[in-house]
């Protein structure tokens, strides 16, 4: 017996999926999330699926982990007490930032204040020049007297950051810092910027390493006290943690580089969803991920995530390769409330999972999204987790009662007021990776998940003009399948600031040799076959005097990189992406990647069985009274049970399917196709197919 185990702790639940690998079988199990401390969900759901499915924890030959952790920490400003050592002259970099604003007419706009207190950054003498090479080496003395100033500090430091000038060329003197800090506190965890983030742009360096400091002892204790408890459960083997790259990483490398899992938790789903989506034969994808308490959307092109190289999280510049996930404060925990100005407002303050919504029983009793949708009866007004988790829909309907009172409208008005505002608030985060970089959404189709997301994915869909709504087998745990799918990811990079046309093929093998040597260590020590290793080149270009650059795969086909047919292919992104290129002006490469890829082995959920006919008779259980805009007030609306639901059945709107870790909504004028692997296909009833 052997099986694999994905586990992903949102806000408000925590989701597992274990998959069978004898039986060829996927297990799902929802429960409540700790906030206070997210392992004890964990574990306890970890018992309580092996127990449940009768596999010993002995046979769990992977499990993988995705996390919020290093994010909340981020957004609450839990993070360590962190030191800065740095360049003299670079010491206010970090309030310095960048010339560009947030809002450039907003000139009263807060920034967030710096992670390192002015009080605790400090400056050695050292300098490396833009080659590489010395001219003038680091003063050691500096280096003990910045140390000695933060062991009479008021706050001494738990974390310490360090980041030289031009240290991606040559970490010499961050390694002579690193020892002598060591030597002084040993029990601080550090960051260096030559080993976190070593490449060109001293701002989001610098922000990058000190982020990881800052997040350095809080992750590093969660994941290690994490990887303990696992192997108290008889898990055979070490536990992986989720990467923001769509990724999975060791417990040890998240440890040493938590900025890493920023965000582990959201790029799981993503990853998660364009697997459904392969699988179904769809490759042009939006992503809708709604839980308790956010949303986050992602495009995916020809069946893949698309990685990033920098991203700005709550302020702070991140320079890591991170899925392009937009992510707003709008989940089924959203608080509704009345401003001063007497506007109804959704999220982003989240009643999470204690107490929760006011119908969880358990002492909310402000109104939120999830019991808006109860007083609406998109919702079962008893019971989530097929019974599992008992709804009191009187207190539901209380708490959007005396939001009602406030706006001056009726109840069922208040609770579609809170709908309407916080899909106009996923409305926007959807039109941030589609509308706003130029891709049409009417040209995707939208791949529905989240415990929430198949509540309302029907309704975005219809008012952006996306044609079909895929919605997988178990849409409120695919975070948690995604970490069963991720390939182990390792990023590696090398600054190289040249002209293409200076670049010869023989230094471009070299610097990629080097990097696929350490690639190749790195796939050995975490024991990937052979056969499932796969190593990607990349360059990062732009024209010269360009201030960003574009990653470009490089060409394939030989053993020597074709320098010819990587102009070319630039050109082609350029014009893609801006509208032109110019074939007569200078290309500059600015840095060269490798991604080195463990792949996982391959899971192929089983077919369902052809109905004998389209009407799903047999799937019915109920009906209910359920508020739809398209028909002005409540309609009896028939309920499907989903695990009942056989490939060719088609239910026409309107219509609710539930099932244990969600609930999906088909409007008026739309129905819902089963596919072969079990997949919702929602259309409108004169929808064309968006396969491509």
């Amino acid at each position: 017996m052997k099986a694999k185990l994905g586990v992903d702790v949102g806000g408000t639940f925590t989701d597992l999926a274990l998959w069978d690998e004898t039986a060829r079988r996927l297990a799902v199990l929802k429960v409540p999330s700790v906030p206070h401390d997210p392992s004890e969900g964990i574990l306890a759901g970890i018992r309580a699926l092996t127990a449940r499915e009768s596999i010993p924890a002995a046979a769990l030959g992977f499990l993988a982990h995705g996390t919020t952790v290093a994010t909340n920490a981020l957004l609450e400003g839990k993070g360590a007490r962190t030191a800065l050592i740095t360049t003299r002259g670079f010491r206010d970099l970090l309030e310095i930032a960048r010339q560009k604003r947030p809002d450039l007419y907003d000139l009263m706009a807060d920034k967030p204040p710096p992670l390192v207190p002015r009080d605790r950054r400090f400056e050695v003498r050292e300098r490396l020049l833009a080659d590489g090479t010395v001219l003038e080496k680091l003063s050691l003395d500096d280096v003990r007297k910045a140390l000695a100033a933060l062991v009479g500090h008021a706050s001494p430091p738990e974390a310490i950051a360090v980041c030289f000038l031009y240290s991606f060329l040559d970490p010499t003197h961050e390694h002579q810092a690193a020892a002598e800090i060591r030597e002084r506190f040993p029990a601080c965890y550090l960051s260096l910027s030559s080993d976190v983030s070593p490449e060109f742009r001293e701002y989001e360096r610098l922000s990058t390493t000190v982020l990881n400091a800052y997040l350095g002892p809080l992750i590093s204790r969660y994941v290690e006290r994490f990887g303990a408890e696992v192997r108290r459960l008889g898990v055979p083997r070490p536990a992986f943690i989720n990467q923001s790259n769509g990724g999975i990483m060791s417990v040890a490398t998240a440890a040493r580089h938590p900025v890493r899992a920023l965000l582990s938790g959201p790029s799981a789903g993503v990853m998660g969803a364009a697997w459904a989506a392969r699988q179904a034969g769809f490759h042009s994808i939006i992503t809708f991920d709604m839980g308790g308490t956010s949303t986050d959307v992602a495009r995916g092109e020809r069946g893949q995530a698309i990685v990033g190289g920098a991203r700005v999280v709550a302020g702070h510049p991140v320079r890591i390769p991170t899925l392009e996930i937009e992510s707003v404060g709008a989940g089924g925990g959203s608080l509704a409330r009345v401003d001063s100005g007497g506007a109804l407002k959704v999220g982003p303050e989240s009643a999470g999972a204690d107490p929760g919504p006011a119908c969880y029983g358990r002492g909310g009793t402000r109104p939120t999204v999830t019991d808006a949708n109860v007083v609406l009866g998109r919702l079962s007004a008893t019971h989530l987790l097929d019974g599992g988790m008992p709804l009191r829909a009187d207190l539901a309907a209380a708490a959007v009662e005396r939001l009602a009172a406030e706006l001056r409208l009726s109840p069922v008005e208040a609770a579609r007021g809170i709908l309407s505002v916080v899909q106009t608030n996923m409305l926007g985060a959807i039109r941030v990776v589609s509308v706003r970089k130029g891709y049409d959404p009417r040209a995707y189709t939208m791949v529905a998940f989240g415990g929430a997301g198949p509540l309302h994915a029907a309704a975005l869909a219809r008012d952006l003009g996306i044609p079909q709504v895929l919605v997988p087998p178990a849409p409120g745990i695919l975070c948690a399948i995604g970490l069963l799918v991720e390939p182990l990811r390792l990023d590696l990079v090398r600054t190289c600031v040249q002209r293409l046309d200076a670049l010869t093929a023989g230094e471009a093998e070299r610097r990629f040799a080097e990097m696929e040597a350490e690639a190749t260590s790195w796939l050995d020590q975490e024991d990937v076959p052979s056969a499932r290793r796969r190593l990607a080149r990349a360059f990062d270009m732009r024209y010269l005097g360009q201030n960003f650059e574009l990653t470009i795969a490089a060409p394939s086909g030989g053993p020597v990189v074709d320098l010819v047919a990587l102009r070319q292919a630039f050109f082609r992104e350029h014009e893609r992406v801006y509208g032109y290129a110019a074939a007569d002006e200078p290309v500059q490469v600015v840095a060269v990647r490798l991604t080195a890829l463990g792949e996982p082995e391959p899971i192929a959920l089983p077919r369902l069985p052809t109905a004998a006919q389209p009407e799903p008779d047999p799937a019915r259980v109920g009906e209910r009274s359920v508020y739809f805009d398209e028909a002005e007030g409540f309609v009896t609306t028939p309920i499907y049970r989903r695990e009942r639901l056989l490939a060719g059945h088609c239910i026409a709107g309107p219509a609710v399917i539930e099932q244990m870790d969600s609930t999906t909504v088909i409007l008026p004028g739309q129905d819902a196709l089963v596919d072969a692997h079990g997949n919702l296909l929602i259309r409108t009833v004169d929808g064309t197919d968006a396969r491509r």
